[in-house]
């Protein structure tokens, strides 16, 4: 029942991300890079004392995960002032394989060849349900929106070459199309600039047709945010994101995350290297799970 102020509870977290967590964050980070297929998102943070910056002016907090096939699952969110492809392309540097994301550009343009980038087709396929609400609901299904609405649902039913058509399909309405500028014009448009990348999900069977599992590991992050708004400085900024890549890794793992906590509180400082207190090995998955 003792009364502790905020500020001494923040600053206690801070202390033990860089004195007994740091440490075990980079071991997560480099079991990340080995893994051959990551799925990646980003979303805003707002950081009132940041050098050079407005309070108000947008940071983000991108995260990363390992894909659904991954033995040792890891969820790792990284705080960073801007939304600027060379965020993704220095947390991933050492990495080469497949990234799942959504169709930000900067994914595209900024990572290194050694990276190959799949795109996401419920991103797709929400540029058709989305023209479809501004119809009237009784030419909707009339409507060629719907037909693109369909092709999208049998790729997650059917094989490749249900793609193929889809995307032809695709760049044949667009040539018809009297009203580039509508809501479908902008899914037909946004289909043929992201064929390349949404025909990079078929290059291996491990990869998902949706990006949906990186939006899924924001969701911790975003529901937070809306109950304590923003962080005051960088250093709460980097602490958030790595305590959060602490316990959804562990949740990934089937890990109580506040068992894991007290896990990791009582070996980390009284010198047990973190290699030893990951959250798949034999110990923490005794005693957490």
């Amino acid at each position: 029942g003792l009364s502790i102020s905020r500020q001494t509870m923040s600053n206690w977290i801070i202390y033990a991300y860089q004195h007994y967590f740091s440490g075990l964050f980079h071991a997560l980070h480099q079991e990340l890079l080995k893994s051959e297929i990551l799925h990646a998102d980003e979303t805003t943070l707002t950081v009132l004392r940041e050098d050079g910056r407005q309070a108000r002016q947008k940071s983000y907090v991108w995260v990363y995960r390992t894909s659904g096939d991954a033995v040792r699952p890891v969820v790792l969110y990284d705080y960073q002032p801007s939304r600027s492809g060379v965020c993704a392309s220095n947390f991933l540097q050492g990495f080469t394989g497949l990234l799942h994301t959504d169709g930000y550009e900067a994914y595209h343009c900024k990572l290194p060849q050694e990276i190959t980038v799949a795109g996401c087709w419920a991103h797709m396929r929400r540029k058709f349900t989305d023209t479809l609400k501004t119809l009237p609901k009784d030419i909707r299904a009339r409507s060629p929106a719907q037909a693109g609405l369909e092709y999208c649902n049998k790729l997650f039913h059917l094989e490749e070459d249900y793609t193929k058509q889809g995307l032809d399909w695709a760049r044949k309405e667009q040539e018809k199309n009297p009203v580039p500028k509508s809501m479908f014009g902008a899914a037909l448009t946004y289909a043929l600039n992201q064929r390349n990348w949404l025909m990079n999900v078929f290059l291996d069977g491990r990869l998902e047709l949706s990006n949906n599992r990186a939006e899924r590991a924001v969701r911790p992050f975003a529901i937070g945010r809306k109950n304590w708004l923003f962080c005051n400085t960088p250093h709460g900024a980097d602490t958030s994101a790595a305590i959060y890549s602490i316990v959804e890794t562990a949740k990934a793992n089937g890990l109580w995350p506040f068992q894991y906590l007290n896990f990791l509180l009582e070996r980390i400082p009284h010198g047990y290297p973190p290699e030893a207190c990951l959250p798949w090995g034999e110990t923490a998955q005794s005693i957490c799970r």
